[in-house]
């Protein structure tokens, strides 16, 4: 009798957990999401995306274990959010998941990547995935088609209006910038943003709030506003910034 509830809890942890496998990328918003990257021996190449493109595959979901960590995109999971990891469409795109097996409808941001489990093609969040109705079934049949970028869902109809440039539309990296410091004292964060802004008018440094794995706050100083990447790269390495990465907001 032990056995065979062993064997059933084993069964039902699997069939409810979602995707226990995501590939933490790095440290914020950057190109380098955007990068091939291996996971358990297999490539991933993240490629840029139109409106109005689909994917087929099973869906699945994750919840409280990740809950407050860290995603592939540096920012923190929250459960309670719309937002969904795969495993090569760009951060920030605006996905449709439809659930094949109950007709089922949500939308969500993709922050994170994964999943790597064969055969599924989106891990959502766990509010999505009540939505959806995977809370109940763990996995389903899903069909994802892109809607937009960085928080912005073009309305049914609004593509074709617009042309066969809308058609094309692509998720763009910009607004890149440098991380220069981070502090667990929002004072010291400060003097460092008030230092920093003289270096020059053209970009503006914010103070970024953020929470660690702990939950404990994390004031990260961000210079802002260069065009590209190569742009906040040739910056960075023009002065003295020890330690500073490429982030992007």
């Amino acid at each position: 009798m032990r056995a065979v509830a062993l064997f059933l809890s084993l069964f039902l942890v699997l069939l409810f957990s979602g995707c226990s496998q995501r590939y933490s990328q790095s440290n914020g918003y950057h190109s380098g999401t955007m990068r091939t990257y291996k996971v358990n021996g297999k490539h991933y190449s993240p490629t840029y995306v139109r409106i109005g493109q689909t994917m087929y595959g099973k869906a699945s979901w994750y919840g409280s274990k990740f809950h407050g960590k860290k995603t592939s995109s540096g920012e923190i999971y929250n459960m309670y959010a719309r937002t969904a990891a795969h495993k090569t469409w760009p951060m920030d795109t605006m996905v449709k998941v439809t659930n094949l097996d109950n007709g089922r409808q949500t939308t969500v941001r993709i922050n994170d990547r994964g999943p790597f489990v064969p055969g599924r093609v989106i891990d959502v969040s766990y509010k999505a995935g009540k939505e959806l109705g995977l809370d109940r079934s763990g996995v389903a049949r899903a069909k994802l088609e892109v809607v937009g970028f960085a928080g912005k869902v073009y309305p049914h109809g609004s593509v074709a209006q617009h042309g066969a440039t809308e058609m094309q539309a692509r998720v763009r990296l910009s607004d890149f910038g440098v991380q220069v410091g981070a502090f667990r004292r929002y004072e010291g964060a400060r003097v460092y943003q008030q230092r920093f802004a003289r270096y020059d008018p053209r970009y503006k440094v914010i103070i970024k709030k953020s929470y660690d794995e702990n939950g404990m706050p994390l004031y990260r100083v961000w210079m802002m506003g260069f065009g590209s990447e190569q742009e906040a790269r040739d910056y960075k390495a023009a002065h003295a910034m020890p330690g500073a990465f490429i982030v992007r907001n």
